[in-house]
């Protein structure tokens, strides 16, 4: 597998934030996070986070054909 540069996989040109958002939102965005708050390595509270982030055009299937 061949390393890609940043640059190859960005286009050359500016993207505006509303177009990243709309590619982002019409492939589906995961997000996943831990976060854990302890005292002398004891573990006191534990909050797992995962969403899932889409367009509801996309979760219905009736985005662009």
């Amino acid at each position: 597998m061949r390393d890609v540069v940043a640059h190859e996989r960005l286009p050359p040109e500016r993207v505006a934030l509303v177009d990243l958002l709309d590619r982002l939102l019409a492939g589906g965005v995961v997000v996943t996070g831990d976060l854990v708050l302890s005292i002398a390595d004891v573990d006191l509270v534990r909050i797992s986070l995962r969403a899932l982030i889409v367009s509801i055009d996309e979760l219905e299937g009736g985005g662009p054909r």
